[in-house]
């Protein structure tokens, strides 16, 4: 199997759950570093061909989900089961309020912070913008958890080119509709796991993939936030689903 990281830009964070999954089988754990959309699709089909004996089950977490459900519709003779963790919504729509729940749950020291931050990223005279949006970030990553226990943040950096090129293409992607259509190209299982706080919201991913798939299970996590793993009182269910969905 393989687990597919987030961002794009912030390999690392899934590390806990690549080792948690090894207790059961061998994991791969990709670390995406092209920098557009298409580049990053064939570098992950690249490493599933060259360091595992395809077809094997792809574990898709945020950009990591969109990333992986694009791999699986355009080589489906590679993955043999997909599970998408806090996957982003795929339909524009249901994206409308990620942000602004974001910012209601930050406190107004915080969020006068994060406005400050994206102001400097958005100025074209900031040289180093992988720093502070990598601040921006642990912002967001606060805001979107529910309980979460003590944990070290795992990834190994942040690319700002990375996030910007990539995912101003995915979302065109998603705007188009492309996005979604994929869909009716994959031929394996897919499983879907998102938690109930996640303000990625839940109905963005359950009710459009349900039209599209023709073979899908939704399952939602009561008080968990965007990271299953970190959550206090869904991380022993989140792997106890996670290894069950993977068997």
């Amino acid at each position: 199997m393989a687990v597919v990281h987030g961002g794009p830009g912030a390999p690392g964070e899934m590390a806990p759950v690549a080792r948690e999954l090894s207790t059961v089988a061998g994991v791969l754990e990709p670390l995406q570093i092209k920098d557009a959309l298409e580049g990053q699709v064939v570098e992950l089909h690249d490493v599933i061909e060259k360091y595992s004996e395809p077809p094997i089950k792809l574990i898709g977490f945020s950009w990591g989900a969109w990333l992986s459900f694009i791999v699986a519709a355009r080589y489906p003779e590679i993955v043999k089961k997909l599970v998408l963790i806090s996957s982003g919504p795929f339909e524009e729509h249901y994206a409308a309020g990620i942000d602004a729940e974001r910012f209601n749950r930050l406190s107004e020291e915080e969020r006068i912070e994060a406005l400050d931050i994206i102001e400097i990223i958005n100025d074209t005279a900031t040289i180093d913008k992988d720093k502070t949006m990598a601040r921006l970030g642990r912002l967001f990553a606060k805001a979107d958890a529910y309980d979460p226990l003590p944990h070290e943040n795992e990834a190994l950096g942040f690319s700002y080119n990375i996030n910007h090129r990539v995912w101003r293409e995915a979302r065109e992607l998603r705007v188009s509709g492309k996005l979604l259509e994929l869909g009716k190209e994959i031929q394996c299982p897919v499983t879907a796991i998102h938690g109930d706080y996640d303000p990625h919201l839940a109905e963005g991913v359950r009710e459009p993939l349900t039209r599209v798939l023709k073979n899908f299970k939704f399952i939602l996590l009561e008080k968990c936030g965007h990271e299953p793993w970190i959550e206090k009182f869904a991380r022993d269910k989140f792997y106890k689903i996670l290894k069950n969905e993977l068997k």
